[in-house]
């Protein structure tokens, strides 16, 4: 065999990347059950290309659920050193319109729409012990950090705490206890608040706490703390951390939570300040005022307008809608493309009125 020819068939062949500013269709190659209400998702590029993304962010994908399109932020539970495919992991939520159906309706080769990867939850590179704090689902962008850890071998020193309702709702439990064996340097924490169903339960209950934290990671205040999970959850964690002397600048947190109308509105008086435009929803046959100070999100959720929302900062692209007359002053923070800006989409959550509008929702 002629050597140069065998040197060039080994060769490794450059690999063709995601681009998220051309690509969005995404095809489903694995479901996994990992808990009795919780499915990993697996998506692949129907051509083949690879991922780039950082261990922390996740995709908005867009569901045809029904006659609707429904968009939703699903953090990446998987490796960014593993770059073929990528994974997502869902709870099923009574009542939830989207992760019920992909409970019921997501299967191996279904195409999906999607945007990504966004998000700066991501881990500090001059950081080298950590604790990664995670509550019920909120363990999907944590558990992705803890195992690109587990596949760059990097020296940090990790103290992962998973909170959960029952020991059955620990996700990821046996591969957290595999990966604790393995990697030296990571202490694993489980803390569900019953032991429903498995009463030999060898650690601690119950919910987090001071003195909880203190037993477990008595030099919290040296660490960088990157916690995710429900609001009420996140809100003691962060309680808790900055009391036992985490500087805000190390405590990262990540949310989902439906979005939240900035202080500064709240406490704006009832007299609209600036100049006033009237704001028409056409499919909802509602119009309303926002001034040229206010974001469109934030006075239709005061009006009771039915708009998708989580970030709230122009990041997530949830509340993307189509502007069919008018223009904004929008300050986003990449969760739109500029294809979908020249086509007239924008985010209402970071756009300001510069005219009367039309939106398609």
């Amino acid at each position: 065999m002629d050597t140069n020819a065998m040197q060039t068939s080994l060769a490794p062949q450059r690999a063709e990347f995601w681009d998220s500013e051309r690509d969005d269709t995404l095809v489903c190659i694995d479901v996994h059950q990992e808990t009795h209400d919780v499915k990993s998702f697996t998506f692949a590029s129907p051509q083949g290309k690879h991922f780039a993304f950082q261990a922390g962010q996740y995709f908005l994908f867009d569901f045809a659920v029904g006659a609707d399109t429904e968009s939703r932020c699903y953090s990446i539970s998987s490796s960014p050193q593993r770059t073929n495919a990528f994974t997502v992991t869902v709870k099923r939520v009574a009542n939830g319109r989207v992760s019920n159906w992909l409970h019921d309706h997501m299967a191996v080769g279904a195409a999906v729409k999607a945007q990504g990867p966004l998000g700066h939850f991501v881990r500090p590179n001059t950081a080298s012990k950590f604790v990664l704090l995670s509550g019920g689902s909120g363990i999907t962008p944590v558990m992705s950090i803890l195992r690109d850890f587990g596949d760059t071998y990097r020296p940090v020193d990790i103290v992962f705490m998973h909170a959960a309702r029952s020991p059955r709702d620990l996700i990821f439990r046996d591969e957290l206890s595999n990966l604790a064996g393995r990697m030296k340097t990571v202490r694993l924490h489980f803390l569900p608040e019953v032991v429903t169903g498995e009463p030999s339960w060898p650690g601690l209950t119950g919910r987090i706490s001071a003195e909880f934290m203190k037993l477990a990671v008595p030099d919290i205040a040296e660490r960088t703390v990157m916690c995710c999970g429900p609001a009420p959850f996140m809100a003691a964690a962060r309680t808790i951390a900055a009391d036992l002397g985490v500087p805000s600048s190390s405590y990262i947190e990540e949310s989902f939570d439906a979005a939240v109308i900035d202080e500064s509105e709240i406490a704006a008086p009832e007299v609209p300040v600036g100049k006033v435009y009237q704001v028409e929803f056409s499919k909802q046959a509602r119009k309303i005022e926002v001034t040229n100070e206010q974001t469109v999100l934030s006075c239709a959720k005061k009006a009771g307008l039915r708009i998708p929302s989580s970030c709230a900062n122009g990041v997530c692209g949830t509340c993307k809608s189509k502007l069919v007359s008018g223009s904004v002053d929008m300050k986003h923070n990449g969760g739109i493309r500029q294809r979908e800006i020249d086509a007239g989409m924008f985010l209402p959550c970071c756009s300001k009125p510069l005219s009367d509008l039309v939106i398609e929702r």
